[in-house]
């Protein structure tokens, strides 16, 4: 597998607490020794040459399945015009140091992806660093996509944040076309999810509602499931 060099070099580059926002994500394995060097690389650059208008969000893939099992990721997310302009900067002598340093510590790369946000519900003034997230294939994305807006709009609890969107490349074999990440602001919170996070007539609303939704959305499939850790964003 191609080191991030490789990925990044291909310059496409989610703040999940943006609606309509562009991202791209880069998944890679760190061995333990060197988790902490490959923080304060990524934090003194970004630190120093932030993206004008994109968020750079450092992350631990902490639970997570057999084939799933990268360790960090790193997202770059923004408004069309700003991932735009990231992207055309082309190379740069700090920028190709800031590579062959961050390349010497990275194990093995795994994977990477880009798409869009669709939706979000939830207070995004609030920092929810630990995230359950669900890849998914729906057979009917619109009934997918209402159906998630319908449901969150109304029974999303406080202290959680959601998000959905798609894939536009780097689809995997299983077709996954829809993600959801939904943050928490504690690791306790990100445990008990909704159910701990709702009590009497709000739970019994939000199990119906989601009753609901399964019924309308259509065949949906999951492919997979984790929670990350947000390390660091700039």
């Amino acid at each position: 597998m191609k080191k991030l060099l490789i990925c990044l070099f291909l310059f496409l580059a989610i703040k999940i607490y943006a609606q309509e926002s562009y991202f791209t994500i880069y998944n890679f394995t760190v061995a333990p020794q060197d988790v902490e060097t490959i923080y304060k690389l990524t934090n003194d650059y970004y630190t120093a040459h932030k993206p004008e208008g994109v968020t750079v969000s450092l992350y631990e893939n902490h639970f997570n399945d057999s084939g799933n099992n990268f360790t960090h990721s790193i997202v770059f997310s923004g408004s069309f015009d700003a991932i735009g302009n990231m992207y055309s900067g082309g190379n740069n002598d700090t920028w190709n140091l800031f590579i062959t340093k961050i390349n010497q510590h990275i194990k093995d790369g795994f994977s990477s992806a880009m798409g869009t946000s669709i939706a979000s519900y939830g207070d995004t003034n609030v920092k929810h660093p630990v995230q359950r997230y669900i890849l998914l294939h729906a057979e009917d994305t619109k009934a997918f996509d209402d159906g998630y807006k319908a449901f969150n709009s109304k029974t999303n609890p406080a202290g959680r944040l959601t998000v959905m969107g798609n894939i536009t490349a780097g689809v995997s074999p299983d077709g996954e076309n829809r993600w959801v990440i939904n943050g928490y602001t504690d690791f306790k919170a990100a445990i008990g999810g909704d159910a701990k996070l709702l009590s009497g007539a709000a739970l019994e609303a939000r199990n119906k509602g989601w009753d609901e939704f399964r019924a309308s959305s259509g065949d949906v499939r999951v492919v997979r499931t984790g929670l990350r850790i947000l390390l660091g964003q700039w």
